[in-house]
């Protein structure tokens, strides 16, 4: 079910060394896809809030799907873990990234529902290294990921397709979802690097 080797992922390595961010067709196989879709409808998904900690709070101006954290309670969440950790020791292995942990949650988006543009990582203030949006189903019309650069100029359109991978520098490339027409789902992932503070690991988490 999974890549047999972080070789599996040369193709995404080569386009994100070049860009800073890189789309895997066909990442997740089918038979996990479909387990993980399964998965996803059957949570209690919440209305998504924006930003962490104290300051977290649901806006919906700002973003309007609905998630749920993965916890590895079923196993299609212990596969999918497991395929992102090969992901993990591809990426530090080839660019020394250092990256400590993987975090993510499903997303639902119905109709209508939106993210506007935001960086999922400040510089020097969060350990959010790299993004990652799997696509859990195949829409038709809306729901669109655009990504921008640091002019801000468009950079690509992604419509959803199941079983594809997006990954990209979280502190470098705005980004939005567009309204959904067709209902969607992903999961949405960040590989972090440890932030210590007097002996805690990584206590922003």
């Amino acid at each position: 079910m999974l890549p047999a080797t972080p070789a599996a992922f040369s193709s995404l390595m080569a386009h994100f060394y070049e860009h800073g961010w890189a789309l895997m067709p066909h990442f997740i196989p089918s038979s996990l896809n479909q387990a993980l879709l399964e998965d996803a409808k059957q949570q209690a998904l919440q209305p998504a809030g924006v930003g962490r900690q104290h300051a977290h709070a649901v806006n919906a101006q700002i973003r309007r799907d609905h998630t749920a954290w993965l916890t590895g309670s079923t196993l299609p969440q212990q596969h999918y873990v497991a395929l992102m950790a090969q992901l993990q020791q591809a990426f530090n292995q080839q660019f020394y990234m250092g990256l400590f942990d993987f975090e993510c949650h499903y997303a639902r988006y119905s109709k209508g529902d939106f993210y506007q543009k935001h960086v999922d990582a400040f510089k020097g203030r969060s350990n959010r290294v790299l993004t990652t949006v799997n696509y859990l189903n195949t829409v038709s019309s809306g729901g669109e990921l655009q990504l921008y650069d640091e002019a801000d100029q468009l950079l690509t359109s992604i419509m959803p397709t199941a079983g594809s991978l997006v990954v990209f520098e979280s502190e470098r490339f705005p980004h939005q979802v567009l309204p959904a027409v067709d209902e969607r789902y992903s999961i949405a992932g960040w590989f972090r690097r440890n932030n210590s503070v007097n002996g805690l690991v990584d206590p922003g988490q």
